[in-house]
């Protein structure tokens, strides 16, 4: 799972940020409200952890912006405001949760895994399907008509994007921004790299599933027809 964390505060930004690799979470870091409109529009994490008091922009804007375009990204607010009101209006405008500074990162953490429950929320221990193979997703473990194997970490966050979003083509900025993060410096052709990666796994295991190119876009995993 990626998280965006919003915080200009750096020191607190770091701890959470090193707390929450810990747990076993990809972070991607920001530090100013336009630049993490953009990000969000991008809709490259599966959470957002946005601190309400910004540079450029503030939270509540950021989050009205987002909502009012259709994106229901899940967002915890962080604030020093802990009124009554300023909770009212952090939820009101689309918040999932607002978490009150300061805070136990575990309370944080609880918080996440309380999101993480709901329905359509992705679960690491989980078994994806799809035509002729399956794919354990904390084991990684590839699955077909002939055989198994075990993908790397890279292999295996490409595949279950496929998974997730079976039939669909999946634009190349969005592949990279979900697999290695809007701050890696990762070249464009390791993406060709992996995906060359993941179609020689899939024959290994005797799979008919085509990983397409959709020139000039991105990706799509389809049926063999």
């Amino acid at each position: 799972m990626r998280i965006l964390l919003v915080e200009d505060d750096r020191k607190l930004s770091f701890t959470l940020s090193f707390q929450l690799e810990k747990e076993g979470f990809l972070v991607d870091t920001c530090e100013d409200g336009e630049e993490a409109l953009y990000y969000i529009e991008q809709k490259g994490h599966d959470l957002v952890l946005l601190d309400r008091m910004l540079p450029s922009m503030d939270g509540i804007t950021v989050l009205q912006r987002i909502r009012k375009k259709g994106i229901f990204t899940p967002v915890i607010v962080l604030t020093a405001l802990g009124e009554l009101q300023d909770k009212l209006t952090g939820l009101y405008t689309g918040a999932d949760d607002y978490l009150v500074k300061p805070f136990a990162f575990e309370e944080l953490l609880a918080r996440i895994t309380c999101i993480l429950r709901r329905p359509g929320k992705w679960e690491s221990c989980e078994e994806l399907v799809f035509h002729d193979i399956s794919f354990h997703v904390e084991e990684k473990i590839l699955t077909g008509i002939t055989g198994s194997c075990t993908l790397s970490k890279t292999e295996s966050r490409l595949l279950e994007l496929f998974l997730r979003n079976q039939d669909q083509v999946l634009p190349r900025n969005l592949l990279l921004l979900k697999v290695w993060g809007y701050e890696s410096e990762v070249e464009d052709g390791n993406l060709d790299n992996y995906i060359h990666f993941l179609r020689r796994r899939l024959k290994s295991v005797g799979s008919k599933s085509l990983i397409s190119t959709v020139r000039g876009t991105g990706y799509r995993l389809e049926k063999h027809v």
